[in-house]
């Protein structure tokens, strides 16, 4: 018995020791698990991706870490052949450069929470990426990386994406055509930003989009053509407008009148006006045509149309009371421009005969003459 206390004394501490030990090639600072081919590397004071991933991980969570760049190669793509989800949020990430997520099974990519000022449209290679969904929710502050990230999307790298986090990101305008090429596209997040408008924006080509969440912006109002946009998505059934600067006045007639016939707007019911003052909390399904007080057109283009179409017309009329006036009168008119005639001539005459007295010297001298 003695014998056998010693010896479990003695193994005890090797057993716990084992047990506390990093599976063999983790990284010094990372926790991985084979199993569940997962490595975390959470708030561990990383300035670089770890050289020494192990090449069985799937799920990879680098966060919380003073990491400011991401190289070239940072992800080798012969080391990680199997990396299908990539969580990079919360760090202090400032440059993504290309070639940096070239990775062959890459299916979720994560960077919110970063403050990025270079994103470079080849961050994904030269060739497409098999990529679904991707958020960069309060990513990009700066208008460069929103513009580069445009590029990327309009390039067709992302055809296979299937979902996009924009959220938090205090956009004003978003660049034009910027959702063309995605055409997988099923999930769209432009929430919590300042969009005042969606003019530019085309959601043509987004067959699949069902969901487009808009709320927390400073929306106004929505145009006939966006509107007309959304009608015709077949598989778009939840849009999300809530928490908007609706602005009631007669531009919003149109959106009045889609919200009345659609079922594509979640929580419409709940949808208030922002201003004018008049017109503050009321619900926009409750406003009727006499509550606007339309006096001015809103479409004032449409209406100097046809304001210089009448005018056109009214000239016309104009000029063909003038011809048939002159026509009437012919004969009058030609009397007159004969009278005209001889009384220039008449006068012009005068003018010669005065000229050849002046002209002719003994006419001049008789008249200088006093005692002639």
């Amino acid at each position: 018995p003695g014998r056998g206390a010693l010896s479990l004394g003695l193994l005890l501490p090797v057993l716990l020791g084992c047990g506390s030990a990093q599976p063999a090639g983790c990284p010094a600072l990372c926790e991985c698990s084979e199993p569940a081919k997962t490595v975390k590397c959470v708030n561990r004071n990383l300035t670089a991706v770890p050289p020494d991933l192990p090449p069985y991980v799937r799920s990879l969570f680098i966060t919380g870490n003073p990491l400011t760049d991401l190289p070239a190669g940072a992800f080798p793509a012969q080391r990680l052949p199997d990396l299908a989800s990539l969580n990079l949020s919360g760090n202090h990430l400032r440059t993504v450069e290309a070639g940096a997520l070239a990775l062959p099974a890459l299916r979720q990519l994560d960077l919110s929470g970063n403050a990025l000022v270079s994103f470079s449209p080849q961050a994904f290679g030269e060739g497409g990426s098999p990529l679904e969904e991707l958020a960069l929710r309060g990513t990009l502050r700066d208008q460069g990386v929103l513009l580069s990230l445009a590029a990327l999307l309009q390039s067709g790298a992302l055809r296979n994406l299937s979902r996009l986090e924009l959220a938090d990101n205090g956009l004003l305008l978003l660049p034009a055509g910027m959702f063309t090429a995605l055409p997988a596209l099923r999930q769209l997040d432009l929430s919590n930003n300042s969009l005042v408008g969606l003019r530019n924006v085309s959601f043509q080509g987004l067959g699949q989009l069902q969901s487009l969440n808009l709320s927390d912006n400073s929306l106004g109002v929505l145009g006939n053509s966006t509107l007309a946009q959304f009608r015709s998505l077949p598989a778009l059934q939840h849009i999300i407008l809530g928490h908007n600067t609706w602005v009631c006045d007669c531009a919003i007639e149109d959106l009045v009148a889609w919200l009345k016939e659609s079922d594509q707007v979640e929580g419409k019911e709940a949808l208030t006006c922002a201003s004018p003052d008049k017109m503050l909390g009321k619900a926009l399904l409750n406003i009727n045509s006499s509550d606007l007080n339309c006096s001015v057109p809103t479409d004032l283009p449409s209406q100097l149309q046809t304001s210089y179409v009448f005018l056109g017309i009214v000239l016309a009329l104009i000029g063909a009371i003038f011809l048939l006036v002159l026509y009437l009168n012919r004969k009058g008119i030609k009397k007159w421009m004969h009278n005209i005639r001889d009384a220039c001539r008449d006068h012009m005459e005068g003018y010669h005969y005065r000229y050849e007295i002046n002209a002719d010297p003994r006419l001049t001298n008789l008249s200088s003459n006093s005692d002639v």
